[in-house]
């Protein structure tokens, strides 16, 4: 059901292409197998936003390390771009965040996203121009020439994704882009995908913040221990057939008896009455701006 799914209404051109994957790990000395990925089938058309969901160990990490090349498979095989994996123009055209980049502490952001662009083979006439614009993308300007030792988990991050965007890729890939990250910069990451989005580019994404993922994503898979649990359509998920949500200003309770009997007399029940509410991240990110306000005006 999920391969059917995946192939309804997506275009034709297929940025990923996983087919019968599986990823055995040894164990120990006795040749005992662990099976991180199982006969995993996935398609990731091009230009959406693709949500990698699972808890701890249900193999998104190494499934993105099996499209990177960077692990063989034990069977099976996948392709990025029309490219199988195994080949090195298969990552010519892919930006890379890992969950806990580990980057040069000595080199300052703007060093940083230059040595990343010569490792892509970027030519010099035009790599300043486009390192100080992938480091205005991410919010990052002022700390371009700050010594990436001091930066915080939310600015490595923005800088992991800098060196990622350098060389103009057309697919991304994003291992837990928001891990350790304050809302504030969790928000600005999202509104960030969304506008590569805009641009034309895939990204591949894995989250363990939900609300985001729902947010941002066209498209999920959910794996558990290697297994493909479920795949489709956000919206497809998350809705409820049958159903409608009306919201509506408060009524008072004479009102609100006459809405329940025009309803009856056709049929129809009012399930369930409860105040509106805003999510806390809504809440937070307000009061962020709030703040924000405050301070330019003063």
């Amino acid at each position: 059901m999920a391969d059917s799914a995946a192939a309804h209404d997506l275009p034709t051109t297929a940025a990923l292409e996983l087919h019968g994957l599986v990823k055995d790990f040894s164990v120990g000395l006795r040749g005992v197998k662990l099976r991180a990925v199982d006969h995993l089938n996935l398609r990731v058309a091009a230009g959406q936003v693709y949500g990698l969901l699972g808890p701890t160990g249900s193999g998104k990490s190494t499934t993105i390390k099996l499209l990177l090349g960077l692990l063989e498979p034990t069977a099976g095989g996948c392709t990025v771009l029309g490219v199988p994996s195994d080949r090195v123009e298969a990552r010519r055209d892919v930006g890379y965040l890992p969950e806990s980049p580990y980057f040069y502490r000595h080199l300052t952001g703007r060093e940083l996203v230059r040595f990343y662009g010569r490792m892509c083979g970027m030519v010099r006439a035009t790599m300043a121009t486009r390192v100080a614009d992938v480091i205005e993308m991410v919010g990052l300007s002022a700390a371009a020439d700050r010594r990436v030792g001091t930066y915080s988990k939310g600015m490595l991050q923005r800088i992991g994704l800098a060196q990622a965007l350098v060389h103009d890729p057309r697919l991304l890939i994003l291992d837990e882009p928001t891990a350790g990250v304050d809302p504030v910069g969790s928000a600005a990451m999202a509104d960030l995908i969304l506008k590569l989005k805009g641009q034309g580019k895939t990204v591949l994404i894995t989250s363990h913040l939900l609300a985001q993922i729902e947010d941002i994503c066209d498209r999920v898979a959910i794996l558990d221990h290697g297994h493909l649990m479920l795949e489709g359509a956000v919206s497809d998920l998350v809705g409820q057939a049958g159903r409608q949500s009306l919201v509506l200003e408060a009524l008072p309770p004479g009102e609100l008896a006459e809405l329940r009997a025009w309803l009856a007399a056709r049929g129809r029940t009012l399930e369930a009455v409860q105040p509106a509410q805003r999510r806390l991240d809504q809440v937070f990110l307000e009061q962020m701006d709030r703040r924000g306000d405050d301070r330019a005006k003063s």
